[in-house]
C-alpha cells in the first residue's frame, strides 16, 4: 500500500472510531475494537528475538549468545537490536555454566512472573572495553551504554575462568543500562578490575532487586532504588540510594559521597513480558506507589495489571507509522520489536493507560524532522524500552509528553510514567533538535533516562579541534529536558552535553533523585558558550517562578576538551527560596575548562588544578 493510501485507510479508520476514541481518551473507557485472537503460545517477535526453553542444551544456548556478543561487542553505533529471553527453568549446571556477555543494543530477560522463576547458574556480564589509541589500548568501561539485564536471578558461578574474574559477576557499564528486578546469589562489581587499563566506569542504574555484596569500584555515579543489598562497597562522586535495605549511611556526607533516601518519593516498576501457567504471554504492568523500600516482588506477585500479547499490537520496523497509529486508536498496546523504526509520521498515544514497550533496545529514528512521539495528556500511559533518535533534519522534539498550555487530564496515583527511554541526539549519523525531551503533562514519573547529545559517533565526528568545531555546528541540541508540568519526579535523571541548558525545570512540586550531567565538550570558543552575559549555562535550572523544588543528589561535569578556557559560571542555578532545596550537590573538572561556582554563586570553583575533585554543597540554601 503506498502512503498516501494508507493515509486515506487511516482517516477511513478516524472516521469509524473518533467518537468512541474521544470518550475512551477522558473517561479511561475501553475504545470500540474488533474481538482480539487467542494469544498464541509462540509469537512471532521476528528473527532477532530468541526464546530459549531449559530443555535446550547449555552448549547451543552458549553459542547462540556467544555468536551475538563478538557481533555486538564493539557495535557501539551499530543497527542491529537483539532480545534474549528465557523461558521459566534453570540454565546452566555447577560443572557447565552458563556465561553470558552482553554487547551493545541487547537485552537479557526472564519470561518469569518473578525473577526467581528463571535462573542462570553462570553469570552475565560486562567487560571493559579495549580501544586502540595511538597504538596503546586504553581499556575502559566509559562507552558500554545501551543494555538491558531484568527478571532474573543469578546464582554467580566463574567455573572455568581465571582467577581474578571467577568470584564476582562483572557488570561494568555506563549510561542507558538498566538492572531491573534482579536476585543474584554471589558477589556483584560495577566495574571490571582484571582488564588492564583505567578501568573508569561512568554510571548507571538499578531497580527492584537484590544483592549480596555489590562493588561500587570506580563507579562515577549511580542510583539504586527499592532494592536490597548486603553491602556496598564504596563511592567516587555520586551514589544514591532510595528505598534500599541495606544502603550505606550518608551521615558523614562527602566522604563517602553517598546520598540515601529511606523511601523513594514516587516508583513504578517497568512492565515486563512474561508466560503465564497456561504458556500464554503476557505482559505485567505495575502499580505506582508512594514512599515505599524494598523489591516489589520479594513476598508476593508485583501489584498491578495483566494485559494479555493479544491486547497489544506486535510492531516490526517495517510497519508503517499509520498501521500503527491505527492500532493504538483502536485501544490496542503497542510492543515494538528490536530494530530500527524510521519515522516520518509522528506516533501518538492518545489514550489512558495505553502501554508502548520497547524490547532488544527498538529505536525510533526521526526523519524529515518529525517528532516521533507524542503522549496526550491523559493519565497512566507508559512509556518503556524505548531509544529516539534525532534525525539530520532537525525536530522540535523527539518526545512530548502532553501539549503545552492544553487541558489536561492527570492522576497524582497512576501517572504517565518513561521506564528506560533514551535520546540519542548524533552518534551513528548527525542528529539535530530543538528540545529532546519536552514533559507539558502534571504527574508523570520519569523513571531512568539518558538524555545525549553525542560527544563522539561516526559520520561527521572527526576528532580534534576542527572537527569538535564541526559537531557543535552541525550536531545540534539546545535543550535536552524541559519539565513544565507540576508534580513530576524523575529517577534517574541522566542529560549530557547540550548547546544550552541541558534540563530546564519549570513545573512546581518537582523532584529529582540523582542528576548526572556532562556539561558539552565541544564549544569552539567562549562566544559560543554565553548566555546573555553570564557565562555558559547551568547544568540544571529550575524556573525563577518555581516556588518548590526538591533535588537528591546532582553532579554536574566540565571538561572542555575543544577549548580548555572555557569557563561556565554556575552547575546549578535555582531561585533562592525556601521550598527550593538541593540536597549533595557537586561540580567536578574531568581535565579541561572551568566551572566557577556550584550553584548561584556559591561553592566553587571546579577547575584545572584540581581534576577530578569534587566541589560539594551538602546543602543550598543552607539550613
Amino acid at each position: 500500500m503506498t502512503k498516501s493510501a494508507g493515509r486515506r485507510h487511516l482517516r477511513r479508520i478516524l472516521a469509524i472510531g473518533l467518537t468512541a476514541v474521544t470518550v475512551g481518551a477522558l473517561t479511561g473507557a475501553p475504545a470500540a475494537a474488533a474481538p482480539a485472537a487467542a494469544a498464541a503460545a509462540a509469537p512471532n517477535f521476528g528473527t532477532n528475538v530468541t526464546i530459549f526453553d531449559p530443555s535446550m542444551p547449555v552448549a547451543e544456548i552458549q553459542a547462540k549468545l556467544d555468536a551475538a556478543h563478538a557481533q555486538q561487542v564493539n557495535a557501539e553505533m551499530g543497527t542491529n537490536r537483539y532480545a534474549f529471553l528465557f523461558k521459566p527453568g534453570t540454565y546452566g549446571t555447577d560443572a557447565q555454566p552458563l556465561q553470558i556477555k552482553v554487547g551493545y543494543y541487547t537485552e537479557v530477560s526472564g519470561l518469569g512472573a518473578s525473577p526467581n522463576d528463571v535462573v542462570i547458574n553462570g553469570k552475565v556480564e560486562v567487560y571493559n572495553r579495549c580501544l586502540t589509541e595511538n597504538g596503546t589500548a586504553n581499556c575502559l568501561a566509559l562507552v558500554n551504554f545501551w543494555r538491558t539485564l531484568s527478571n532474573l536471578s543469578i546464582k554467580v558461578n566463574g567455573a572455568g575462568q581465571d582467577g581474578c574474574r571467577a568470584g564476582a559477576n562483572f557488570w561494568a557499564v555506563s549510561q542507558a543500562v538498566s538492572l531491573r528486578r534482579l536476585n543474584v546469589d554471589g558477589g556483584f562489581t560495577l566495574m571490571d578490575y582484571c582488564t588492564a587499563g583505567p578501568q573508569y566506569a561512568s554510571g548507571g542504574f538499578i531497580a527492584d532487586s537484590q544483592f549480596g555484596a555489590v562493588t561500587n569500584g570506580s563507579q562515577q555515579q549511580w542510583l539504586t532504588r527499592n532494592s536490597k543489598v548486603g553491602s556496598w562497597s564504596n563511592a567516587v562522586w555520586n551514589q544514591v540510594f532510595a528505598g534500599v535495605e541495606g544502603a550505606p549511611s550518608d551521615a558523614t556526607f562527602p566522604d563517602p559521597p553517598y546520598t540515601t533516601l529511606e523511601k523513594t518519593p514516587l516508583s513504578r516498576e517497568k512492565p515486563y513480558l512474561f508466560v503465564d501457567a497456561k504458556g500464554k504471554y503476557a505482559v505485567r504492568v505495575p502499580n505506582a506507589h508512594r514512599n515505599t523500600s524494598g523489591t516489589s516482588w520479594g513476598e508476593d506477585l508485583t501489584s498491578g495489571r495483566t494485559i494479555p500479547l493479544s491486547d497489544f499490537f506486535v510492531a516490526k520496523p517495517s510497519d508503517p507509522e499509520w498501521l500503527i497509529n491505527a492500532q493504538l486508536l483502536l485501544g490496542k498496546n503497542l510492543l515494538f520489536t528490536p530494530g530500527v523504526y524510521n519515522i516520518d509520521q509522528t506516533i501518538h498515544v492518545l489514550r489512558p493507560n495505553q502501554v508502548v514497550l520497547g524490547i532488544g533496545h527498538a529505536t525510533l529514528t526521526a526523519v524529515n524532522g518529525v517528532t516521533p512521539l507524542k503522549v496526550a495528556d491523559v493519565p497512566g500511559v507508559i512509556i518503556a524500552g524505548v531509544t529516539i533518535d534525532a534525525g539530520t533534519k532537525e525536530s522540535k522534539n523527539l518526545l512530548q509528553v502532553g501539549n503545552k498550555n492544553g487541558i489536561g487530564f492527570s492522576s497524582a496515583s497512576n501517572p504517565t510514567t518513561l521506564s528506560d527511554v533514551y535520546f540519542r541526539v548524533g552518534g551513528p549519523h548527525i542528529g539535530k533538535v530543538d528540545t529532546a525531551l519536552e514533559i507539558n503533562s502534571d504527574n508523570v514519573l520519569i523513571d531512568h533516562t539518558w538524555v545525549w547529545r553525542g560527544d563522539h559517533g561516526v559520520e561527521g565526528f572527526t576528532e580534534g579541534v576542527n572537527g569538535d568545531t564541526q559537531r557543535w555546528r552541525t550536531n545540534t541540541g539546545r535543550y535536552g529536558a524541559v519539565i513544565n508540568g507540576d508534580n513530576v519526579t524523575a529517577t534517574g535523571l541522566f542529560v549530557e552535553h547540550f548547546q544550552k541548558y541541558n534540563t530546564v525545570w519549570n513545573g512546581e512540586k518537582g523532584t529529582t533523585v540523582l542528576y548526572q550531567n556532562e556539561l558539552p565538550y565541544d564549544p569552539p570558543t567562549q562566544a559560543d558558550w554565553m548566555n546573555g552575559k553570564v557565562k555558559g549555562y547551568a547544568g540544571y535550572k529550575v524556573g525563577d517562578k518555581v516556588k518548590n523544588h526538591s533535588l537528591y543528589g546532582a553532579g554536574v561535569y566540565v571538561f572542555n576538551q575543544n577549548n580548555p578556557s572555557i569557563v561556565t559560571e554556575n552547575g546549578f542555578e535555582v531561585p533562592k527560596r525556601p521550598g527550593v532545596k538541593l540536597h549533595h550537590i557537586m561540580t567536578v573538572n574531568l581535565s579541561a575548562g572551568t566551572i566557577n561556582h556550584v550553584v548561584n554563586g556559591e561553592g566553587g570553583p571546579a577547575e584545572m588544578s584540581a581534576t577530578g575533585t569534587p566541589v560539594f554543597i551538602t546543602d543550598y540554601p543552607a539550613s
